[in-house]
């Protein structure tokens, strides 16, 4: 516990050095894993949100019951999934078990991502620098912006007719 200064003189002891306060030091984060050794996070991106388990396996990823290269056809789609597991290195080491809901393919290949680089830092904490350094444990929070009445869409008019 950190000592309490009371006195002008008891600060400038402190200032000068003579004085050592011990500073509060943050606990160590603990691994999350239920009793099968998995770890669960939910990850969210536009109208998306999955549903994330991750266990030590071979790299096998499957999204609602599919193989990940049969529910995301399209290589972008893939590499998105891929990313956390790049940039943490630990390519090939965890199988992923995800449910997605909501939103289009996009957004369910990003709400995984999310799940997925969340779960990985709960698994192992001493991967969460290099995931939260490349921003995938930060919810991207853009949607949809709504449609305004008067309106044809979000921002664009009706054409307008001088005459």
């Amino acid at each position: 516990m950190a000592e309490q200064v009371n006195s002008l003189e008891e600060l400038g002891q402190v200032a000068e050095g003579t004085v050592a306060v011990a500073e509060p030091v943050a606990a160590p984060r603990e691994p999350v894993r239920d009793a099968l050794g998995r770890s669960y996070a939910t990850g969210k991106r536009k109208d998306a949100v999955a549903r994330v388990w991750i266990k030590p396996g071979s790299g096998k990823v499957s999204v609602n019951g599919k193989a990940m290269d049969a529910y995301f056809a399209r290589p972008v789609l893939q590499m998105i999934l891929r990313q956390p597991f790049t940039v943490a290195g630990v390519d090939g080491q965890f199988d992923v078990m995800a449910t997605v809901k909501g939103g289009g393919l996009s957004g369910q290949a990003g709400a995984v991502k999310h799940g997925i680089s969340k779960a990985l830092q709960l698994y192992d904490p001493s991967l969460r620098s290099a995931l939260k350094a490349a921003g995938f444990l930060t919810r991207d929070s853009r949607v949809v912006e709504r449609k305004k009445y008067g309106k044809r869409k979000a921002r664009r008019s009706f054409q307008f007719s001088k005459r």
